[in-house]
């Protein structure tokens, strides 16, 4: 793992049209609630498993609920060999602190009154 980086940077990069990988670890039920618009869903439990869908990247994100998992998946990432030349990064405060300043995306077809709390995480 190479550092933490913060909503503002991660939201600057996305932005700027950089090529970055935004990993969200929580389960699917989590995800679809909300998620930080253009991330993709590989889940903590499944990230062994799977890891091999980042073969390639150049940078990668992880993120989850408050920042402290997604350290321990952004360290497991970069353990990996195909992930060797990829700089990965854990979000800062997790999705509770991008929350608080930008936009979080949700699947359309959630019903809003599905007895889902308001939060997404």
């Amino acid at each position: 793992m190479d550092d933490e980086i913060t909503p503002a940077e991660v939201r600057e990069l996305l932005e700027g049209g950089e090529d970055v990988r935004i990993v969200d670890i929580r389960d699917e039920e989590s995800f679809a609630r909300g998620r930080i618009p253009g991330s993709e869903n590989l889940p903590f439990d499944r990230l062994p498993s799977r890891v091999t869908e980042l073969d390639g990247a150049d940078r990668i994100v992880t993120v989850c609920p408050h920042g402290i998992a997604s350290v321990q998946a952004a360290r497991l990432i970069a353990s990996y060999e195909g992930a060797a030349d990829a700089r990965v990064e854990s979000l800062a405060g997790g999705l509770e602190e991008w929350a608080e300043e930008y936009e979080i995306e949700s699947d359309p077809d959630l019903e809003a009154d599905a007895g889902l709390e308001d939060a997404p995480f």
